[in-house]
């Protein structure tokens, strides 16, 4: 069994492999408690004696335990070499990502979903996703060029949120088909569109909100399609903000009342 968990986990270190088997790695006691708490399918942990160093990471192995999800044990070192992440805190595990359609993302009255086109950066998708669930989006969709939702690094930068919040990965046809089908309107962060202090949206109006990765902003093709931009005002000297900052701000200020 040890042989094949390991085997297992170095697989899914692989984007097809994660693919392929609709199944992903979560490291660290904090991810783990949230798979717990979400309901997440958890397949097997490999643990290490940095497990049972603090109490929580002993409650953690405790509860895996008793949600009969097999262990199998290793010195630090060996899980170490196993995780993708510096500091795993002893718990690599295989788990079931939920996973969402377009079709069953429908933006109700005055809702919203984020949008990412081509943001690279694992760590950036993770933090985006944290930011759309905890700022109440219905839903985000990861466009081409975007990492993988079910990357490990982006797993564990949503603290969870990946485990809660409906993502899915489309391509331009599909995103634009859906954008028709719900009649959502498409805004894009773009540093030469309206103040977003001055933003107003109408209020039963489902909307699509995209943003892009830090050097190259939205693609022209999906900024021809938008129906309005918006932009934070930065100080002077300041050339952008770190796109999961951003998209925090813009999510506010488009669903805070005024």
């Amino acid at each position: 069994m040890t042989k094949a968990l390991i085997s297992t986990i170095r697989d899914l270190h692989r984007r097809k492999a994660r693919e392929r088997r609709g199944l992903a790695l979560a490291e660290g006691v904090r991810l783990l408690e949230e798979a717990l708490a979400a309901g997440i399918t958890i397949k097997g942990a490999a643990v290490s004696p940095a497990l049972q160093a603090t109490p929580r990471g002993r409650e953690l192995e405790a509860a895996l335990a008793a949600r009969g999800v097999p262990l199998e044990s290793m010195e630090d070192a060996a899980l170490s070499g196993l995780a993708d992440t510096e500091q795993p805190q002893g718990v690599v595990a295989v788990v079931e990502v939920p996973t969402w359609t377009l079709a069953q993302l429908r933006p109700g009255p005055g809702s919203v979903i984020l949008v990412l086109d081509a943001v690279q950066d694992p760590g950036n998708v993770g933090a985006l996703a944290r930011a759309a669930y905890a700022l109440g989006a219905a839903g985000m969709v990861a466009l081409e060029g975007t990492a993988d939702l079910s990357n490990s690094k982006a797993l564990r930068g949503s603290m969870g949120a990946l485990f809660r919040l409906p993502a899915v990965a489309a391509d331009d046809t599909e995103f634009l088909a859906w954008l028709r089908a719900t009649a959502s309107t498409l805004l894009v962060a773009d540093a030469r569109g309206t103040d977003v202090r001055h933003f107003h949206r109408d209020p039963k109006a489902a909307l699509a909100l995209a943003v892009g990765n830090e050097g190259a902003g939205v693609r022209p093709a999906l900024l021809e399609q938008a129906a309005g931009r918006i932009a934070i005002p930065l100080r002077q000297g300041v050339e952008s903000l770190n796109v999961a900052v951003a998209a925090g701000i813009l999510l506010y200020e488009v669903t805070r009342e005024r």
